[in-house]
């Protein structure tokens, strides 16, 4: 299994079991130390490999503890600071690890919450930890782009000197990303007022002008976002000839109204009809599959999901397996519905303008695609 799968699997169990983690020790054994062992490669067991609670005297500090220190030839090569999951990460938790790493051998310092790593070294001055880190890892939400850089870490492939001589490229163009997506999500003063700039035919930047570009900046970057997931996503499926077919799915007979929030158990129903004769995929079916698809595809091979039309409905499915449904797209309608399910197979219907909706319930998605996974392991 490569690293890109060891991180994925551990990424769905975080997402599965984060809500019963309640303390810094629950989530060092739940997360971390996982994260140390499937990830990283050390034998969590082996104190040559793995010290736990790592005790250096620092100056009139005595016996001071860090969570972990990774060991390699020997010698302490990375230290470990853990905080509990879903505490916000600051860089006053990392006291210990600036004291620690300026009295061993570590050129990379780590500050965790068992969800997002911060992977710190000594870019600004030698043997002093940087203030802010080169590299993070947010398994939420993971940046494929990275692993290999993570992969550089791992026991088997250990190579600090080539982590540190990207970790200057890293260090800004990770801080580029984050400002950019806090922009996206948020557009700052500054950002609206440069774009203003550029359509605007007024003088002055009043509060007034401000107010009316604000949410139209955010509009237009979120849409722009999602045309070019959608451009190379299309790309990757080779234009229009996306995998479906029009195979009618076993579904319960359709209700005469659709209300915000009906449920359906969809378990074992079938009504039986064929009307595959009749079914007629739609431009935007096409392009709602296309958005699910690029959302699971963070969990699982996008080659194993499968759209599959009806006459009532557009199906999304894992492996083409009836009863591993992903989710259902209600499009044959004047009012359009994304259906989700439940961990126990039970449909919701989600009222939604356009398949651009779509990405606001990301995380339901990949969360039904992590329960199947699990559910077949």
């Amino acid at each position: 299994m490569g690293i890109a799968e060891r991180v994925q699997e551990l990424s769905a169990k975080i997402r599965s079991q984060k809500a019963g983690i309640q303390t810094e020790e629950a989530t060092k054994n739940a997360f971390v130390m996982p994260f140390i062992s499937s990830v990283l490669g050390y034998d969590v067991f082996n104190p040559s490999e793995v010290v736990p609670e790592f005790t250096a005297d620092v100056g009139t500090k005595k016996g001071e503890k860090i969570d972990y220190a990774l060991v390699q030839g020997g010698e302490v090569q990375i230290l470990i600071e853990v905080k509990k999951i879903a505490e916000p990460l600051r860089v006053e938790h990392a006291s210990q690890l600036f004291r620690y790493f300026a009295v061993t051998h570590a050129r990379v310092a780590i500050l965790t919450n068992g969800e997002v790593y911060e992977f710190y070294t000594d870019l600004d001055a030698p043997n002093r930890m940087d203030d802010k880190p080169f590299l993070v890892l947010d398994l939420a939400a993971v940046d494929s782009t990275l692993l290999p850089e993570v992969a550089k870490l791992t026991r088997e492939s250990f190579d600090v000197d080539s982590v540190i001589s990207a970790a200057g490229e890293l260090k800004y163009i990770g801080q580029i990303k984050r400002i950019l997506a806090a922009e996206f999500k948020n557009p700052s003063d500054e950002l609206v007022r440069f774009l203003a700039a550029q359509v605007y035919s007024g003088r002055s930047f009043t509060q007034r002008v401000r107010e009316q570009f604000s949410p139209l900046v955010g509009k237009a970057t979120n849409q722009f976002i999602n045309e070019q997931v959608n451009t190379r996503l299309k790309t990757a499926l080779g234009g229009n000839d996306a995998t479906y077919d029009t195979t009618p799915v076993a579904q319960p007979a359709a209700p005469n109204s659709d209300p915000v929030g009906s449920t359906t158990d969809i378990a074992d129903s079938d009504d039986g009809a064929d009307r595959k004769g009749e079914v007629e995929t739609t431009d935007e079916e096409l392009e709602g599959y296309r958005v699910i698809k690029a959302i699971v595809c963070s969990e699982v091979a996008a080659a194993r999901v499968i759209g599959r039309d009806s006459k009532t409905y557009f199906a999304v499915l894992l492996d083409d397996n009836n009863r591993k449904s992903i989710a259902r797209l209600w499009f044959n309608r004047s009012k359009k519905y994304l259906g989700v399910f439940d961990e126990n197979k039970v449909e919701t219907r989600l009222p939604i303008e356009s398949a651009e909706d779509i990405y606001r319930h990301a995380d339901h998605l990949r969360a039904t695609v992590a329960s199947h996974l699990a559910k077949a392991a």
